[in-house]
């Protein structure tokens, strides 16, 4: 097997072993990153001479005999809007496109001391706006399973390369789908995090939820090992989830038997999805049953999660946004201007209403989870779509009006600060990816990563990847 076919996993124990060194490993990748990329553009800065020196050193140190951390040697990739200390960080924005950081994000930061190597940076949509990956510094990631689609967004440079063996670990975000909808469209694992699970940091909305910082791999005990590292209190976030995070690195296996699960197709007609979609997942509710898991359609009652998600992005927006439209209005894309004004009509008594709406949704969603131990759905309304459309047209003939529409599934979700895990859920029949939603209670991580486990290990659809040479 080609180093780069490996998981994060059995990279880690190869090179405690010297089997390996991080010398090759990280070079094995960086030749991969020179073959594929032309074809998907997923890394968009490459810090391969910075990532040798590092290896040599890692080698060093583990011959040396000193302490190593848990990713020792393990090549990642950082999301272009993550910041990294000396490396260009972009946002996807041609108002930053030279633009290098003095610090890491803390992401970046829990990674590098946990050992990783950095490989670069993986695309995004500008601002991380939308969850189709394009931009005008860099262009559009596409789908490895079919270059003419896209591979979602917002992190879907680093979901492309983890399917097409560039890096082994991946961070990403998501406000409203950007870890869950990529890894979905490209036959990976992406997790959404309870809100401070992952600290953010840098954050101007240091108290805010919609929006976390989260891992990708290619299986989920390797995303589960990355949340371990990157999980965990830290002072510069108000929200910090103090639990220890060390857990998630050795979670187990988990029989679902006697385990109660709610399917939900559209949450009570809150969303519609391509009939391809829904034939694809259905036959994931037997493996679940197979698995001793008790299934039946259900649904949390997510009244106002729409109005409160719409209008909390939109405050976020002109936040976050509105000082940098000022300054430059000729360079900002037009869905990321609509949000910014949506945002900046808003009152005082909208946000107050949004905030009421929030709480009780969580609420709600909190006595949904009385009752079942974990809601399925799917990740994705669509199969994905034509790469150089920027959101899909319409939903099997359902018009999709703005570019947020088509990703309620995932959005509304969102707005309940429950965590979800999108795992790879079968191939469409023409043969594109479609993840399922695995969704718990607040702070239920490791329960919906066991459970996420289970169903992967009983079906192996993560195996398939894609033909790209």
């Amino acid at each position: 097997m080609d180093i780069t076919d490996r998981t994060a996993r059995e990279l880690v124990a190869m090179l405690r072993s010297r089997e390996v060194s991080a010398r090759e490993v990280v070079q094995a990748h960086l030749e991969r990153i020179e073959a594929v990329n032309p074809a998907v553009n997923a890394v968009v800065t490459n810090d391969g001479e910075r990532a040798l020196e590092r290896a040599a050193e890692a080698d060093d140190r583990l011959a040396a005999g000193e302490p190593v951390g848990p990713l020792h040697g393990v090549p990642v990739a950082h999301k272009d809007t993550h910041d990294t200390a000396g490396v260009r960080t972009t946002y996807g924005s041609p108002i930053y496109s030279e633009h290098v950081p003095d610090q890491d994000s803390l992401v970046v930061e829990r990674m590098r001391e946990a050992g990783a190597i950095s490989l670069g940076k993986t695309n995004t949509p500008e601002f991380a706006a939308g969850s189709h990956t394009f931009n005008p510094v860099f262009g559009t990631t596409v789908n490895p399973y079919d270059t003419s689609k896209s591979a979602g967004g917002s992190s879907g440079g680093a979901a492309a390369g983890l399917a097409t063996g560039m890096f082994a670990l991946a961070d990403g975000s998501d406000m409203g789908g950007s870890l869950r909808n990529p890894a979905a469209f490209n036959n990976v694992v992406g997790l959404r995090s309870t809100p401070g699970r992952v600290p953010v940091w840098p954050n101007g909305l240091g108290w805010a939820t919609l929006s976390v910082q989260g891992p990708m791999g290619r299986t989920v005990d390797d995303t589960a090992l990355l949340l371990s590292v990157i999980a965990g209190p830290d002072s510069r976030s108000p929200i910090a989830v103090t639990e220890d995070p060390a857990p998630f690195a050795a979670l187990g296996p988990t029989d679902l038997s006697g385990m109660r699960f709610a399917w939900s197709e559209d949450l009570g007609g809150l969303f519609s999805s391509e009939r391809a979609v829904l034939d694809t997942l259905r036959p994931q509710l037997d493996v679940v049953r197979a698995l001793g898991g008790e299934v039946e359609e259900a649904h949390p009652d997510l009244t106002g999660a729409d109005e409160a998600f719409r209008t909390l992005r939109a405050w976020i927006f002109a936040s976050e946004y509105g000082p940098i439209l000022d300054r430059h209005p000729e360079q900002v894309k037009s869905s990321v201007i609509w949000n910014i004004e949506m945002g900046r009509d808003l009152t005082g008594e909208d946000v107050a209403r949004a905030e009421r709406l929030h709480t009780e949704v969580f609420h709600r969603m909190r006595e949904f989870f009385e009752r079942y131990d974990a809601l399925l759905l799917p990740v994705s309304q669509v199969t994905p779509f034509n790469a150089d459309e920027e959101y899909p047209a319409d939903i099997d003939g359902v018009v999709q009006e703005t570019y947020l529409d088509w990703m309620r599934s995932c959005y509304l979700i969102s707005l309940t600060g429950c965590p979800a895990l999108s795992v790879p859920g079968g191939f469409s029949p023409s043969g594109l990816p479609v993840g399922l939603q695995i969704v718990g209670p607040h702070l239920g991580e490791a329960d919906v990563l066991r459970v996420g486990a289970a169903i992967e290990g009983a079906t192996g659809t993560h195996r398939v990847r894609p033909t790209l040479p």
